[in-house]
This record gives C-alpha cells, structure tokens and sequence, in this order.
C-alpha cells in the first residue's frame, strides 16, 4: 500500500513553472548582457537599427522557448497553455530586470555620458527628419524626453512581459499536451 502512494505522488510530482522561468530567464539576461558588452567593446552601443534590436528580441524569443520546451520535456512531456504562459511571461520579466540592472549599471557607471550621446544621436536625427522644426523645437522636445526617461524602466518590463506573453501563447499552442482525464 505505501509504495502505491509513493507511486502515485511520483506520477502526480510535477515541474514548476517558476523554477523554469527563473533559471531560463537568467540565462536569457545573462546572454543580454554579453550581447550589451559585446556592442560596447565594438563601440556598436549607440547601434539601435534593426540589426541590434532584432538579435536582442531574437534572443529572448528563443529563450523563452527553450524554457518552455524544457518544462515540458520535464513535466512528464505535458503543457497547458497556462504553464507556457507563466513560463514565458517568467522568462520575459526576469530576463527584463537583468537588462534594466545592467542598463542602469552601464549608463550610470561605466559611460555616464550615455545617455547625452543617445540624445544628441536623436536631435541630429530629428533635425535631418524633420527639416521645417527649430533646433530649439528640438530642444524642447528633447528636455520633454528627459523628464520622462525614468518611464523606460517600466515599459522595458512590458515589452517584455508581452513578448513572453504572445511567445508563451505561440509556444504553448504548438507544444500543448494535456494530461488524460483518467
């Protein structure tokens, strides 16, 4: 009798999902972070064309794949769309605060000038844009940006969550496999 409950809480031992979402979501800041220092070391950090911003979003879509895909193959090989959900969204938001610690990191300590530079990259592109406005429109528009720079902190996080989100959702579809009824 003791070894049939033995039994059945091993069957009924499941993953959990936000083990997974923690350590995937590491792992995807961590590779962030390497991408972030690899940029800088080629002086690419003022890059933020499609390349860039493609391979960072790719980077944390294939994560949180992963991350999925393992919880299933961990979970007895099953997945409701919930878990890919909470994975995804884990995934996404750990992932997140790790590039937000290292961006704070990086333009507070290691190129305090930063986020100056990205402001004039910005004006020289607004006046090259947009030809009819002043250099003080400019201005004006760009101390506006400034007032405001603290509200990237949050929707960094949600973006990301939404892409853990829609990724989770995708994901979770294709790789769903409940568990019989009986």
């Amino acid at each position: 009798m003791k070894t049939t409950k033995k039994n059945n809480k091993m069957e009924e031992s499941k993953a959990e999902t936000g083990k997974f979402a923690f350590n995937y979501g590491l792992l995807v800041g961590g590779i962030g972070i390497a991408f972030g220092i690899m940029l800088y070391t080629m002086d690419m950090h003022y890059e933020r064309g499609l390349a860039v911003q493609g391979t960072q979003t790719l980077i944390l879509i294939v994560g949180i794949v992963l991350g999925i895909y393992q919880f299933k193959k961990s979970n007895l090989n099953y997945l409701t769309i919930s878990e890919a959900l909470k994975v995804g969204a884990g995934v996404a938001l750990i992932a997140g605060i790790l590039g937000i610690l290292y961006f704070y990191v990086f333009s507070s300590y290691v190129e305090p000038e930063y986020m100056d530079k990205m402001y004039e990259i910005a004006k020289q592109e607004a006046l090259v844009d947009n030809p009819k406005l002043t250099e003080e429109e400019i201005d004006k528009g760009i101390e506006m940006q400034k007032s405001f720079s603290w509200m990237s902190y949050p929707i960094i996080l949600i973006m990301n969550i939404l892409i853990g989100l829609v990724v989770g959702v995708i994901t979770g579809l294709i790789l769903k496999k409940e568990k019989p009824a009986y």
